[in-house]
């Protein structure tokens, strides 16, 4: 799985350290380090985090019930 974040985002900390936490594998991607990671995640929405599910799925900021 992918997850777009950004630096000094509560919330993409939240995300990731829960991933962690239940041993999910997933790819980080921070925006504000590639722009084409930036236009990639803008394809989802204006907001960090978007996590690409492995089964298709699109989750935008975090919730924490998915998974």
């Amino acid at each position: 799985m992918i997850i777009y974040t950004l630096r000094n985002c509560p919330t993409c900390d939240k995300a990731l350290s829960a991933l962690r936490e239940r041993g999910i594998e997933f790819e980080e991607r921070r925006v504000d380090e590639n722009t084409d990671w930036w236009d990639e995640a803008l394809n989802y929405g204006i907001t960090v985090p978007v996590i690409l599910w492995d089964n298709g799925d699109v989750e935008i900021g975090w919730e924490g019930e998915h998974g």
